[in-house]
């Protein structure tokens, strides 16, 4: 590791946690010579990247900005530089710097700068509201705030899968959610397709997230984590609230899925282009009855697999009198092959709002994730 990578590491450590951009700002212009340094982070509606302190939206998808972004790599143009600034495969932003020399060298340091500078603002993010705050470009409902701090983030890299999410109308969303969790054998994903309006939407979405994590962490099978969280949700509502949810267990040596479907959201294989939904047992939503008995399915995937957890939200999205539909879904589906997961949830959620001229109404949840089959 370089010497002024070192020193940038180490100002990232003991820079105040709202200082992070000007802690990195008085190294770069130390070692590099760098005057500009600004943050720019994407937004809840992954439409816009926002900058920190000072500087307007970047909104133009061909903007040398998005493509460090979409590309994760750095672009360099007229001596100003964009770096994605990127976590474990979760995306947070770019990195603006000028001016920059056209060396290869400097370039892979400061690309290493931006990628602890990623890290670093995720250690933060939750002791201040200066991240938070700056990549909004409007008020947050409180439910929607309360669903997006539920999240465990919008993407997910290792080296044996990939995984994104996203939640709409974004500013606005309700009870739709999803949550994941992996510990190197296994890969843990539950989607909800919640029920209701505003805060007590939320708060119902909120109570199966928790009481599933804290059924996972206890170690209990795929099927008892559906038993507790039916049985949280029905002690407190008494039947009067449930909630829909696919419950979905990967093992990551194998590449065999198991799956809960508790009246769940549309689950799609896309496997070498070809679209199919995979069939579930219906089983009923979570809190409908008391003490339901869960049971669970299995099947394998291929490498190079591809799936596709959508809510109703997705395919009754309504156009001029007419919805999106299954049709239209598997058709655009088909189109993300070469994309990676972000970037087909971005578009899938790009596409339904051009298709609705707007944001959507309904709520609406879109998980993308990709097998790439068992690592040494």
């Amino acid at each position: 590791m370089s010497e002024p990578v070192s020193q940038a590491r180490r100002a990232l450590n003991e820079t105040p946690a709202d200082r992070l951009v000007g802690g990195i700002g008085e190294v770069l212009t130390r070692s590099y010579g760098i005057t500009d340094v600004e943050l720019y982070q994407v937004d809840y509606r992954l439409a816009e990247l926002l900058p920190l302190t000072e500087g307007d939206p970047i909104t133009n998808p061909g903007h040398p900005a998005w493509r460090a972004f979409d590309h994760q790599s750095p672009i360099l143009t007229d001596g100003t530089a964009w770096f994605p600034v990127t976590m474990r495969g979760e995306r947070r932003g770019v990195l603006c710097l000028a001016p920059v020399p056209d060396d290869r060298t400097v370039l892979a340091e400061l690309a290493d700068i931006a990628t602890a500078l990623a890290h670093e603002v995720a250690a933060v993010a939750a002791g201040t509201d200066v991240y938070q705050a700056a990549r909004r470009t409007q008020r947050l409902t409180l439910a929607a705030e309360m669903q997006w701090d539920l999240l465990p983030g919008r993407s997910r890299i290792r080296p044996s899968f990939s995984l994104a999410g996203q939640l709409e109308p974004a500013y606005a969303v309700r009870g739709d959610s999803f949550d994941w969790s992996d510990d190197g054998q296994r890969l843990w994903l539950s989607t909800i397709n919640g029920t209701g309006e505003g805060v007590a939407a939320s708060l119902l979405t909120s109570l199966a997230t928790h009481a599933l994590r804290n059924a996972r962490r206890a170690g209990l099978s795929l099927a008892d984590q559906a038993a507790l969280a039916d049985r949280a949700i029905y002690d407190l509502y008494r039947g009067e609230q449930h909630l829909s949810a696919l419950l979905m267990e990967l093992d990551l040596r194998s590449g065999m899925m198991t799956v809960v479907d508790a009246g769940s959201p549309r689950l799609v294989l896309l496997r070498d282009g070809e679209v199919t939904e995979q069939p579930l047992e219906a089983q009923f939503p979570l809190g409908m009855f008391e003490e339901t008995d869960y049971h669970e399915q299995k099947f394998p995937l291929e490498r190079g697999d591809r799936l596709f957890v959508v809510s109703d939200g997705v395919v009754d999205a309504a156009g001029q009198h007419v919805r999106y539909g299954e049709t239209a879904l598997d058709r655009f589906l088909r189109r993300t092959g070469p994309m990676e997961p972000l970037d087909a949830v971005r578009s899938l959620i790009g596409d339904l709002r051009a298709f609705v001229a707007g944001d959507l109404v309904d709520d609406a949840v879109v998980v993308c994730l990709d097998w790439s089959g068992p690592q040494p």
